[in-house]
């Protein structure tokens, strides 16, 4: 790789990573605006649709990974995957929105909400949030990166602008799911400007199947195994609530805060790599830079956690959590290991590794049967630990040591 292009790599990540920095930052001001607005009984209807949301957000993560990897391992066939794209996302889209709001009676029963009107705008949400990842799979695809830029951070700021504004305005959980809503529409309006210009590639067609049933079933796949990393990384809170008392398991979920933060904080080294982990040629270099950059921000993280707890301790709730105080260092171990099978969960999908995710499953199976023999945190999170670097050292296996070289499409003969 020249200067050059190492010089493009950093200065494509920082923008990225700004991106998504500014994207959290305000996604996580506004719901402590919630928090402070709503107040804890309506913070918990609000705290809960949120949950639901990131649930159906699978969707809108598998339809960007689909269309990052078929753009960036076929650039020649950009415009043909677009258009395919376009398609199944719109059908993805208004399917899954017309879903929930057929299932919005059950989702107000379920949730406790008390307002079907509320109910319905989760499904009203899932239409722009699903949209979003296909814009920004096929911007990430490209390579577009300060676009994809403008939209990661569109997704976060108008949230927070009109979602607070409207709860000053009327301090109830509709308005602050309906601030939700208009927020989400300002990153599909600027991925459609984006995508106005079209990018043409100087590379021959390649003989990939991109039609409509081989992106459905592509999309499939890459759901599956989203699916299966959410679980994992969001079993132990729930059986928390089952093995500890009520008071263990405020802490453990105080300590998951950091955990998250961990997690999230390299995000923007998954969506710069992924294109080139999509690439045979680049596949293994792309691989390697970036586990060694989540790994190193993770050791960071931790170093951090220990040597700073009491700082730590501001981002997970303050001094009522300052039981878990000293343990906060094994949080950040987690979710280092977290953001490690984050990106080799997107590795997989890269490759089209879809066989590989029956580990996650395994991993999620091992936490919820070993749960109930724990009996305190520490020993809780040291499960979740362990089954965790074993799912590593698995995933490690399957992506980079045993991973099947990729196949050379054949030529299109004219």
């Amino acid at each position: 790789m020249s200067e050059a292009t190492s010089r493009r790599a950093v200065t494509n990540g920082g923008v990225i990573a700004v991106a998504i920095g500014v994207m959290n930052v305000a996604t996580y001001g506004f719901t402590i605006v919630a928090a402070t607005a709503l107040g804890p009984q309506q913070y918990g209807a609000f705290a809960a649709v949120m949950n639901l949301l990131m649930v159906v957000s699978v969707a809108q993560l598998a339809l960007q990974a689909t269309a990052a990897r078929r753009i960036s391992s076929t650039p020649g066939d950009v415009s043909v995957i677009e258009s395919g794209i376009r398609r199944v996302t719109w059908s993805t889209a208004l399917a899954l929105g017309a879903l929930l709001l057929l299932a919005a009676p059950l989702i107000n029963y379920l949730l406790r909400l008390e307002s079907l009107l509320t109910a319905l705008l989760v499904g009203a949400i899932a239409v722009p949030l699903t949209i979003m990842g296909g814009q920004a799979g096929t911007l990430q695809g490209e390579r577009r990166w300060r676009p994809l830029a403008l939209l990661y951070a569109a997704a976060g700021v108008p949230r927070l602008l009109v979602g607070t504004a409207l709860i000053l305005w009327q301090p109830e959980e509709f308005t602050a799911i309906l601030g939700v809503f208009l927020g989400a529409l300002a990153p599909v309006a600027v991925g459609a400007v984006a995508l106005r210009d079209r990018v043409h590639h100087e590379v021959p067609p390649s003989a990939e199947d991109h039609g409509v049933r081989a992106l459905v079933r592509e999309l499939g796949h890459n759901s599956q195994a989203l699916l299966a990393f959410f679980a994992v990384t969001n079993v132990d809170v729930i059986l928390a609530r089952n093995v500890l008392d009520n008071a263990d398991s405020g802490l453990y979920a105080g300590g998951l805060i950091l955990t998250k933060a961990v997690l999230f904080l390299p995000q923007f080294v998954v969506v710069v790599a992924f294109p080139n982990m999509a690439d045979a040629q680049e596949r293994r270099r792309a691989l390697r830079l970036s586990l060694a950059a989540v790994a190193g921000l993770g050791v960071v993280g931790v170093a951090l956690a220990y040597a700073l707890s009491h700082v730590a301790l501001l981002f997970v709730g303050g001094s009522q959590y300052s039981a878990v105080e000293d343990r906060l260092w094994l949080f950040a171990i987690l979710g280092t290991l977290l953001s490690m099978i984050q990106l080799l969960v997107y590795a997989l999908i890269a490759q089209r590794g879809g066989r590989a995710t029956w580990l996650l499953w395994v991993a999620l199976l091992a936490i919820i049967v070993g749960a109930p023999l724990t009996a305190s945190i520490s020993a809780l999170l040291l499960l979740v630990i362990v089954v965790d670097a074993v799912l590593l050292v698995g995933l490690v296996l399957s992506v980079v040591v045993f991973a099947a070289p990729p196949a050379t499409p054949t030529p299109v003969v004219e």
